[in-house]
């Protein structure tokens, strides 16, 4: 079995052994692959990996002898599933691996919001603190969340970890899902989006990107919204409309945004979010801990000794 990595990098700098992967066939292991080598690197595999990089049909095609596609990752957006279908390739992702170190990641951005660590760290290493010669440096609004309404748009595994850190925090919860058959955790209750944007103080997406959620945040949602929402993103950049959420965050209508993914990525530096105010942005490390890469190698291992034996776990296509 012919088998390439066209972007490990991601997955293990260096350390994480590829062993139990690469056992399985002649094994080329790429850190990064540029979108104009990624024919030329694909062209002779009959198992491909990829996390980032997109898979386009042309990219397919371009490849005779390919039978198996396993995403090193759970979003299966960038790569042509309807193309693998027609190919009979079978593709796989990983589902699960990353919840809690995702949850966290969403986590970490609202306290970064509510709380300026980062701002206050800054100000005490510039001798702001020393200056003043008072008991404490107070010079930005702190905001406290218990009390405060939280929903939560995706009431998946993600959305429900950083629902149960949203209810440690004292807020409300508000979880929005397809499915409603299941009942919630103890303390949230499901309301329909309308009811989120209309009630809360903080929002959560934790969606995937598809037809019905890409640019769900949009200048109609926003003004259905509470004055000074707070609005934090640790799942796609295509939800939300550059250019009307930095209105909004200009005007003032949403009060600070906390992301860890853009709707280009890596990021562009015209993205108008990243001259709007009160934007915090991470470069969509969330699932990045070494735990959870851990278990996302497990998975994709996993996935593909099952299609070694004619089995399908967690086939997307």
């Amino acid at each position: 079995m012919e088998i390439v990595v066209l972007d490990g990098y991601s997955l293990s700098p260096g350390d994480i052994d590829w062993e139990p992967l690469s056992r399985h066939g002649s094994f080329t292991l790429y850190d990064m692959t540029p979108p104009e080598l990624v024919r030329e690197r694909a062209r002779k595999a009959e198992a491909l990996f990829v996390n980032a990089l997109a898979l386009t049909a042309d990219d397919i095609a371009a490849c005779p002898n390919l039978k198996y596609i396993g995403i090193l990752a759970t979003g299966t957006d960038r790569i042509a599933l309807d193309a693998a279908r027609e190919r009979g390739i079978v593709v796989t992702n990983a589902p699960g691996y990353g919840t809690m170190a995702v949850a966290q990641q969403a986590m970490a951005l609202l306290l970064e919001i509510t709380n300026r660590v980062g701002h206050f760290d800054a100000a005490v290493r510039r001798g702001r603190w020393t200056e003043l010669g008072d008991g404490a440096l107070w010079d930005y609004p702190i905001l406290e969340l218990d009390g405060l309404t939280c929903g939560v748009i995706g009431y998946g595994k993600i959305g429900a970890a950083f629902a149960r850190m949203a209810r440690a925090t004292g807020m409300r919860v508000l979880a929005n899902r397809r499915r409603t058959g299941e009942p919630p955790a103890d303390g949230v209750v499901y309301a329909s989006r309308e009811e989120i944007f209309r009630q809360a103080d903080i929002i959560s997406l934790n969606v995937p990107a598809t037809a019905e959620t890409v640019g769900m945040i949009n200048r109609d949602s926003i003004a259905a919204m509470k004055d000074g929402v707070i609005l934090v993103n640790a799942s796609r950049g295509k939800l939300v409309v550059d250019d009307d959420l930095a209105a909004a965050l200009a005007r003032g209508k949403v009060y600070a945004y906390g992301t860890d993914t853009l709707s280009v990525e890596p990021a562009r530096l015209d993205n108008p979010l990243l001259q709007a105010p009160n934007v915090y942005v991470t470069p969509h490390m969330g699932w990045v801990p070494r735990a959870a890469r851990l278990r996302l190698l497990r998975i994709v291992v996993e996935n593909f000794e099952a299609f070694l034996r004619g089995e399908r776990l967690n086939a997307v296509a």
